[in-house]
């Protein structure tokens, strides 16, 4: 498949964490891991499993090729293609997965006054961070405003009639990228399609999206570790036992390039038209939804620590952020994050 996830290359901002007594397993379990456009997934069922699993891995690819076809911006015979590259600004029919992809980006995008922003694909191609990349060169100012100037919300619409879902775009020129919410849209696909086969144990991560329900191999709620902020180990920062909720982890330290010296993240702050430059290096929420908890930690990432701590607890996320400093890493979290922890 194509890449079309930029956020996440490999499951390590969130890793599950499994027993020490592996051998003691209570329950029956079948994973199924693979391969989706650039990062991994993996799903995790126990208890009673309804489904053969080889049937179970042929719904899971069909599942994975219709999540393509919403939201690629790279390959020729999908919509978001066709959308980016014309002039076209009269209503499009778009599929009720897409629809909801973006409610989700205008509802966070408006929250975080436009820090997260699905418009922002010149910019992101600008920076070589999309599907046409090239050799590392920095942006000129002048390239980096012109860039700008098709970047904004305000220049998509959203609209339904007894016909189903349009989207519009009232600026030719702008592009539309979803990599900020692909894994949480993937996961969320994923964990429904686990409800419709009647599996109610089970846990699904694409990239670094997770959602559960019901209990692990072992009757225990599943719980997953929050990986310290370092491109070269997996080393746990935290435990949180989700109990049938969403999460998702954005990362300034795994998609970058350097130049002269210079640290370029993939996370790029539209205000600006640059990657970001601040000490939050990675930004955890847990949400309803993976779709919910992988747009906001994209937004939070793009403002500073101080910033959004205080956005998190205006709107009662459950966030939890790592800053890097001189001795290491610090962290803060909202009061809602608190009752997930593990102690």
């Amino acid at each position: 498949m194509i890449n079309v996830f930029t956020k996440g290359l490999l499951l390590s901002t969130l890793i599950t964490v499994l027993s020490a007594c592996n051998k003691c397993h209570m329950r029956p379990q079948i994973i199924i891991n693979g391969n989706i456009m650039g990062t991994v997934y993996s799903v995790k069922v126990s208890g009673h499993i309804p489904v053969k699993k080889a049937c179970l891995q042929q719904k899971i690819n069909a599942v994975l090729e219709q999540v393509n076809n919403d939201i690629s911006t790279y390959n020729a015979n999908y919509f978001l293609f066709h959308f980016n590259h014309s002039n076209n600004t009269h209503p499009q029919l778009i599929s009720r997965g897409l629809a909801n992809i973006i409610i989700m980006a205008q509802r966070i995008g408006h929250d975080t006054s436009g820090a997260m922003d699905i418009t922002i694909g010149s910019l992101v191609n600008l920076w070589g961070f999309g599907p046409d990349k090239k050799p590392v060169k920095i942006p000129t100012e002048q390239q980096i405003v012109e860039a700008q100037k098709k970047v904004g919300l305000q220049y998509l619409n959203l609209f339904s009639n007894h016909r189903g879902e349009w989207l519009q775009k009232t600026l030719p020129n702008i592009y539309v990228d979803l990599s900020t919410l692909g894994e949480g849209y993937c996961t969320d696909e994923l964990a429904k399609l686990m409800m419709r086969n009647g599996i109610t144990n089970y846990l699904v991560s694409v990239g670094g999206a997770i959602s559960t329900h019901g209990l692990n191999g072992h009757g225990k709620p599943w719980r997953v570790a929050i990986q310290q902020p370092i491109d070269y180990k997996n080393a746990v920062q935290a435990l949180v036992d989700l109990h049938g909720y969403s999460i998702s982890t954005a990362g300034s330290y795994r998609n970058y390039f350097e130049k002269d010296g210079l640290h370029y993240s993939h996370v790029i702050d539209p205000s600006i038209g640059k990657p970001i430059q601040h000490h939050l290096v990675s930004a955890t929420v847990i949400a309803s939804s993976a779709l919910e908890a992988d747009g906001w930690d994209t937004g939070l990432m793009v403002l500073d620590t101080e910033k959004a701590l205080k956005l998190a607890q205006e709107k009662e996320l459950a966030a939890y952020l790592i800053s890097a400093t001189n001795n290491g890493f610090s962290t803060v979290m909202t009061t809602q994050f608190k009752a997930f922890m593990v102690q």
